[in-house]
């Protein structure tokens, strides 16, 4: 009793003196067991799958088309990987491990339930959603910008048996749509030079698709840049490595030009048939909530600009940007076929 005084009080003073809150340290929770996934699946069948991609790669469009299919159901942003605290983060504190993993709990067959209890959790959420829509195949879709690869190495501690589908944009094209959002979405957290840019071209746009200004400050640029080649180097690494042959890779630009045979391949991944839903994508592409969302949120920023189109940059990046991205993407941007190299 006095060891744990002492201790609170000298994590008390650290606060006092700091002004900081002492980081607490995760406990590591184990990964659920092929005899734990056997047995929780005779509950939760559903098999389940989830998608994951930088900001503005197509998420959300591949999540509308996908659950077009009259056996697929997929909704979006539970964030069980990909958002701290993560699913994870739920039992992560010591007491809960405690409780979960104590001796005394006989309904723990004498190890840590934890994993257990995050998967039942996810999977009922899961589920309950498909059975109201009358579908036997259930994911989610949550950008993973801001967890990256370990989203796919948290999945896999609850999920061995899950699929994943990844899907990649132009990161040009990438950044220059997440730069819009933020002005959108989150103009309050912007800083000044920022909402600066920000109001100059909703004032005035044609000097920006003239290549006279940029939407970005080169701090800004280069952030977003790395992050988007972290991202996509991270994620497709893990998911190769942790899934094999349970891992599907695609890109916007496909899905956009070939949307029915792009969706098709990823029916055939989750195991449906592709047949006779070519109409139903039709129907689906035919309109963009999006972009009507944006439009009516910011009708004067982005008025100007077409929503989902390929080689936006083309007319938004300044010759700053590109020798920018160039020297913190441009090999990423090679490697996944946007470019033959540097030259453009």
């Amino acid at each position: 009793m006095v060891n744990r005084v002492t201790n609170r009080l000298g994590r008390a003073w650290r606060v006092l003196i700091t002004g900081q809150v002492e980081a607490r340290a995760r406990r590591a929770i184990p990964p659920i067991t092929a005899e734990e996934v056997a047995e929780i699946r005779l509950v939760f069948a559903m098999p389940k799958f989830f998608i994951f991609g930088h900001a503005r790669s197509g998420t959300t469009l591949l999540a509308r088309l996908v659950r077009v299919h009259p056996d697929v159901h997929c909704n979006w942003q539970a964030h069980f990987f990909s958002r701290p605290p993560l699913l994870s983060g739920l039992a992560d504190a010591p007491e809960v491990g405690d409780w979960l993993a104590r001796r005394s709990n006989r309904w723990n067959r004498g190890r840590d339930l934890t994993p257990v209890a995050l998967r039942a959790m996810a999977d009922y959420i899961l589920e309950r959603d498909a059975r109201a829509a009358g579908k036997r195949i259930v994911g989610d879709k949550s950008p993973n910008v801001l967890t990256n690869g370990s989203a796919i190495h948290e999945m896999r501690r609850l999920y061995p048996d899950g699929k994943v589908i990844y899907i990649v944009r132009d990161g040009r094209d990438t950044l220059i749509s997440h730069r819009f959002q933020n002005f959108i979405d989150a103009a309050q957290a912007l800083p000044p030079v920022d909402l600066k840019i920000r109001d100059d071209f909703a004032r005035d746009p044609l000097p920006y698709f003239a290549g006279e200004k940029s939407i970005f400050t080169q701090t800004a640029l280069r952030r977003m840049a790395e992050g988007w080649v972290t991202n996509v180097v991270e994620t497709d690494a893990a998911g190769r490595e942790l899934y094999g042959d349970n891992y599907c890779v695609l890109k916007y630009e496909a899905l956009i030009d070939q949307p029915y045979e792009t969706m098709a391949g990823v029916w055939r991944f989750l195991g449906v048939d592709p047949a006779g839903q070519g109409e139903a994508v039709r129907t689906e592409m035919a309109h963009n909530p999006d972009a009507d969302w944006q439009q009516q949120k910011a009708g004067e920023l982005v008025s100007a600009l077409e929503k989902g189109k390929r080689g936006s940059w083309r007319e938004l990046f300044t010759a700053r940007d590109k020798a920018l991205f160039k020297e913190v993407a441009g090999e990423t941007l090679t490697a996944w076929g946007y470019e033959d190299g540097n030259d453009w």
